[in-house]
């Protein structure tokens, strides 16, 4: 029941139109006039993990061509954006330009009103955002089996400059949630966080003597929330359901996609030379994998963590899975990202510590202009990359404590 309402009154939404709970309504009363009348409108925000196409959070149309949906009072600011299922049809401005995250006080019962200027998929005038991905990345498939959760996805790789030129060299490597917006910005919802740009920035500059491959699996757009979030969130009256999958994701990662990898990649399979990492929920599924898997992934970057969603749940798989003594965390978020952001991540910072991880181990940052953004996601990303991935003696094995 506590891990519940801390759930509801981090912001999570009521999603029906018109309930007697609900006390504020997002309401947009225009649409631009090439919006299919058949498609449904969603609003996809920092209250359900950013997902484009989860029915509990669709719109209602009202008869006069607007539409709106009534949210549950929040304490917490919340951050979200229209679409019509996807992020390749969010909004955008009036210029085909993508538009910050609107940004609304949900404390205090009100209509906020809203126009949508453009669709993303239909800005014809200025084409569709240019691929950004450089040639080292390729598709290691576009639907790979996800046997655990009955579904596909796609899977995208990044080989270090001298892969090719180093036959018998073998390569650390990093698993990296919401692929989406990993390499490309054509892909990414918001912006990317150029991952293999910066590898090889850090290469060319001396800064990175492991030279990872990073595999990115993105994010099941609808099903996002679901697979990042271990536990089912407790509905009260009607209150939809999120989570529950990620067992399963980790599982998939785990189970299949990390054996698959090592198969046909040159890689150091062992704990020491794998890591995990992503950001708001991705960091809150990182963390989990490496309570779960101690003795696979080794090294964990926790980006704006999203413990809030199911941290009694957390707290007490990790009493019963605790972290492996030889693993790395960096955690990083922007103290004004949410009331409970950062303690938080101070909390779970310090619980790893008495839990044996030490003090060495543990990288603990909260920039003063960090924002829950994909920008600030990949300025901190060299940072923890040097931190998980520095050159130290040899560990002592994957044990657990």
């Amino acid at each position: 029941m506590l891990m519940t309402i801390r759930f509801l009154l981090a912001g999570l939404l009521v999603s029906f139109a018109g309930s007697a709970a609900a006390q504020v309504v997002l309401k947009i009363a225009r649409v631009p006039a090439s919006t299919p009348p058949v498609d449904t409108l969603f609003v996809a925000g920092s209250f359900n993990g950013w997902n484009p196409h989860n029915a509990h959070f669709a719109l209602h149309k009202n008869s006069d061509g607007s539409y709106q949906i009534s949210l549950l009072l929040s304490p917490e600011p919340a951050e979200y954006k229209f679409t019509r299922g996807s992020w390749a049809t969010a909004e955008i401005d009036d210029k085909n330009q993508p538009i910050a995250n609107r940004r609304a006080d949900l404390s205090a019962a009100r209509e906020i009103g809203h126009q949508v200027q453009a669709w993303d998929d239909q800005s014809g005038g200025a084409g569709p955002k240019k691929h950004t991905a450089t040639s080292q990345v390729h598709v290691l498939a576009q639907a790979f089996a996800m046997p655990q959760l009955g579904r596909t996805r796609r899977v995208l790789v990044y080989l270090p400059a001298d892969y090719a030129t180093q036959p018998k060299r073998r390569y650390p490597v990093l698993y990296l949630h919401d692929g989406q917006n990993v390499f490309d910005e054509a892909t990414s919802f918001s912006s990317e966080w150029g991952i293999d740009e910066t590898l090889d920035q850090l290469r060319k500059a001396g800064q990175d003597a492991a030279g990872s491959i990073v595999v990115a699996v993105d994010n099941g757009n609808e099903f996002r929330s679901d697979e990042y979030i271990p536990w089912h969130s407790e509905g009260l009256k009607g209150q939809p359901h999120q989570g529950g999958q990620g067992s399963a994701y980790v599982d998939f990662l785990a189970q299949t996609l990390k054996p698959y990898v090592d198969k046909h990649y040159r890689t150091q399979s062992d704990v020491a030379h794998t890591g995990i990492a992503g950001s708001s929920l991705g960091g809150l599924i990182s963390v989990y994998a490496a309570l779960k898997y101690p003795q696979v992934f080794g090294e964990v970057g926790a980006f704006s963590p999203a413990f809030w969603v199911c941290n009694d749940s957390l707290q007490a798989y990790a009493r019963t899975h605790p972290a492996a003594r030889t693993a790395r965390f960096y955690f990083v978020c922007g103290p004004k990202e949410s009331e409970t952001m950062l303690p938080l991540m101070v909390q779970w910072r310090n619980e790893l510590r008495a839990g044996g991880v030490p003090a060495a181990n543990l990288s603990f940052h909260s920039p003063v202009d960090g924002e829950h953004k994909e920008w600030f996601w990949r300025r901190e990303f060299p940072a923890a990359y040097r931190f998980l991935f520095r050159p130290m003696p040899a560990r002592a094995g994957s044990k657990n404590k």
